[in-house]
């Protein structure tokens, strides 16, 4: 086996390194992975997850993870409403036997995590591992690390999301700004202070279209809402705002004025003081990106293929490139780790750019004018029947 004596570090200990950790393990292979957190009871952000045949559930599969994740995941989390900016509902798939995205089910992040988490060996996680830096030494890297001792790893594994700071080592290719910019909340007791967007919701999601905007929002299932709103905005224009989102009140302010014909009901996610805000520009990288493979440096995930999340696809397309390349690490048919890891990453920036072109035709369509109509027919005749 091509990594057999040899340590591997992967960087970033989110749903894609994680993945691939427990997926090398089961072969055998000498892991650590380096993250950032504080400890596994730090608390988990981010909107619940939906998993794709072929990639998300694939992965639990392959783990040995999927009866697991069935005691977890969320059958009502894919229930489903479409309204417009005044909160009239348009679509509602809540009365229906099943959800018309059922057949992706969904897990809240944080179990999900703790799932992969719990199926690891003792110590493989290196907890307040924030990486600064590497250099190469013998045939691998020294890993530096803000709070952690240096640690070396014959082969090093970016894994560590849209901002990675390993992947300038592979690539220095900058991403692209999309044209949207949306701002991320994760809202704690939402039944208290967000009542009527809660209601609302009826333990799904909702999502909300109007002016070629869009604002998305779904519940957890310990009593959290994460949501986003986005517009078009110049890239120029984002940068010379310089918003404080750690001041609520400049976030609520930003939104009145980008959201100004939006009803005052979503004022709920702005003007209280349980709510976290994240700015997210959406850049991605070029389709046609490559970079020269080296014999014990690849990436995964977001640091591969940044890309905006109007499809669902960023964390089933990780967990494919971590099944993808363990496979190639494992399966003996490659002779050398430069030859499996060429292999593994012609394919996988292959991948990446479908599903990039993807998510975003469908930004495009999700921020035009015609929006609400276009996502009404998508879910009423999903197969175009």
């Amino acid at each position: 086996m091509l990594i057999e004596n040899k340590k591997i570090a992967i960087i970033g200990g989110g749903i894609g390194g994680l993945t691939l950790a427990r997926l090398l393990q089961l072969k055998g292979a000498d892991v650590a992975v380096y993250e950032r957190d504080l400890n596994p009871e730090v608390r988990v952000q981010g909107s619940t997850l939906d998993l794709h045949e072929g990639a998300g559930l694939e992965a639990m599969k392959r783990a040995g993870l999927i009866e697991e994740f069935y005691k977890y995941h969320r059958p009502t989390a894919s229930k489903l409403r479409i309204v417009d900016q005044d909160l009239i509902v348009k679509f509602d798939d809540h009365d229906e036997e099943q959800s018309v995205a059922e057949n992706r089910p969904e897990i809240d992040r944080a179990p999900l995590r703790d799932i992969l988490l719990n199926a690891l060996e003792s110590h493989t996680v290196v907890w307040d591992s924030q990486f600064v830096g590497m250099e190469r030494y013998g045939e691998g890297w020294l890993l530096h690390f803000k709070h952690a001792v240096d640690a070396y790893a014959d082969l090093v594994i970016a894994a560590d999301g849209a901002n990675s700071r390993v992947r300038p080592y592979l690539s220095h290719l900058t991403p692209i700004y999309s044209g949207i910019t949306l701002v991320e909340g994760n809202i704690y007791d939402a039944e208290k202070n967000a009542p009527h967007l809660f209601k609302l919701a009826n333990g799904g999601k909702v999502m909300a279209f109007g002016a070629e905007q869009f604002i998305g929002y779904g519940t957890k299932g310990d009593g959290s809402m994460m949501f986003v709103a986005s517009t078009k905005i110049l890239e120029d224009d984002y940068n010379k705002a310089r918003i404080d989102f750690k001041d609520n009140k400049q976030v609520s302010q930003w939104f009145k004025d980008h959201f100004p014909g939006w009803t005052t009901v979503w004022d709920e996610f702005f003007v209280n003081d349980n709510v976290q805000f994240i700015p997210r520009p959406q850049y991605y990288f070029a389709l046609d990106q490559h970079w020269e493979t080296q014999t014990n440096l690849t990436m995964i995930g977001d640091a591969a293929h940044r890309m905006p999340p109007f499809a669902g696809e960023g964390a089933n397309v990780a967990m494919q490139d971590a099944f993808e390349l363990a496979e190639c690490l494992t399966n003996r048919k490659h002779e050398s780790l430069l030859e499996a890891l060429s292999y593994f990453e012609k394919d996988m920036i292959r991948r990446g750019a479908e599903a990039t072109q993807d998510t975003l035709e469908n930004s495009d369509r999700m921020h035009s004018a015609t929006a609400l109509s276009v996502m009404l027919e998508f879910f009423t005749h999903p197969s175009g029947d």
